[in-house]
C-alpha cells in the first residue's frame, strides 16, 4: 500500500497516511478537526533505480534496444553474447621433450 502525504488548509497541520488506492482520503484534519480542508500532496518518489542492471525497455520485447536508466548517458547498450563454451576434444600443444632429440 502506498503512503500519502496530506495537509491541512486551516491549521497548516501535514501528515501521511498509509492506504489504499481505493480508500477516500481524509476529510477531517486529525490536528484541528477542520472538515473538507484536508488535501493530498503531491511527493516524489522515494526510490532511485541506480546501478548498472535498469534498463528502460526491461518489459518490451527483445528486438527493441535497451537503454540504461542509471547513467552512461543514456547510450544504447548492446547485448553481448556469452563466450562459446571450450571445446572438450580440444588438446594443448605438446612441446618437444628434451629426451626425444637425443635418441
Amino acid at each position: 500500500m502506498p503512503i500519502y502525504a496530506f495537509t491541512c488548509d486551516a491549521c497548516g497541520h501535514a501528515f501521511d497516511r498509509l492506504q489504499k488506492l481505493s480508500d477516500a482520503d481524509p476529510r477531517v484534519c486529525p490536528a484541528c478537526g477542520a472538515e473538507g480542508r484536508v488535501h493530498r500532496q503531491l511527493t516524489a518518489p522515494q526510490f532511485r533505480l541506480a546501478g548498472s542492471g535498469w534498463y528502460e525497455t526491461d518489459f518490451k520485447k527483445d528486438g527493441d534496444k535497451k537503454r540504461n536508466l542509471a547513467g552512461d548517458g543514456g547510450e544504447a547498450v548492446a547485448k553481448s553474447e556469452p563466450a562459446p563454451p571450450p571445446k572438450a576434444d580440444a588438446k594443448p600443444a605438446a612441446a618437444p621433450a628434451a629426451g626425444a632429440a637425443a635418441g
